[in-house]
């Protein structure tokens, strides 16, 4: 199968989804909203964009399933393919109006991602990669950086907004690399945090109790683009989103060894 291609057409349908994103922000209403739980957003926005994803999506693999951030109706998982889709990450930050926010598609062959595109709206920007095949930003090759070490390093984060369980020992985490880097952004997309260490913009990025909607394109990104992607303290799949550390590479240990100052004993907690 030519994932290669797939991605050219995965790009095409994300596009257009997010033209549709794109158009509703000139007139989005604050009444629309409705919450899916604390601090935890949703409107018509984020779910008429899945479901034009979803319908384009059916055209480009008619075989795959989908695992769907918003349960679109006859969107279901299949054996071998499926798509996972956020139809819009940085819901809160399309709602208030703050330009930074996200189409993000991965395929997956089994547990295996084999084609993802985000797409950030407002800057008309589309990061796509395949599997073997490379990472490109509107079709032009993107690469993590060749910054050498975390202290002159860009760090990108997401701050807990539904479950503060863990909130001490996070800030913890965070003061140390604000103290230890160049400084930390949280942008309020993990798709285009994902999306900016391939591009080289930051060094690393980390955060915890995502899904796997988030993140399943940038993981591919990352890759393709040359860098690495984690769990926090271990080698396994992150994909589950519940813990993620992305890095050029050169950067990933002094990144992990600061995580588990803290983290190492509290790591499965951070997991569950």
């Amino acid at each position: 199968m030519d994932y290669n291609q797939i991605s050219f057409q995965l790009a095409a349908v994300t596009r257009y989804a997010g033209q549709f994103i794109r158009q509703e922000s000139a007139t989005f209403n604050r009444s629309h909203i409705e919450s899916k739980g604390v601090h935890d957003l949703v409107s018509y926005v984020d779910k008429e964009t899945e479901k034009l994803l979803v319908a384009g999506l059916r055209e480009v693999l008619p075989e795959a399933g989908f695992i769907t951030e918003e349960g679109t109706e006859g969107a279901e998982r299949a054996e071998e393919f499926n798509w996972i889709i956020d139809p819009l990450d940085g819901t809160t930050n399309f709602v208030h109006g703050l330009p930074v926010y996200c189409v993000s598609v991965g395929l997956v062959r089994g547990q295996e991602l084999v084609a993802g595109v985000v797409y950030e709206v407002v800057r008309d920007e589309c990061f796509r990669a395949a599997k073997g095949g490379g990472a490109f930003c509107n079709e032009l090759p993107i690469h993590v950086s060749d910054v050498p070490d975390l202290n002159s390093s860009l760090i990108a984060t997401g701050f807990p907004y539904t479950d503060f369980g863990l909130m001490d020992d996070y800030l913890k985490v965070l003061g140390a690399f604000m103290r230890g880097s160049h400084g930390v952004r949280r942008v309020g997309s993990a798709a285009a945090d994902l999306a900016y260490v391939a591009a080289g913009r930051f060094e690393g990025f980390f955060e915890f109790n995502l899904n796997s909607y988030d993140v399943a394109a940038g993981i591919l990104l990352v890759r393709e683009a040359g860098g690495r992607v984690t769990e926090f303290l271990a080698d396994g799949d992150p994909l589950s989103g519940r813990e993620i550390l992305a890095s050029n590479g050169l950067v990933h240990g002094e990144m992990r060894e600061l995580i588990g100052e803290v983290w190492r004993e509290q790591s499965v907690g951070v997991k569950g």
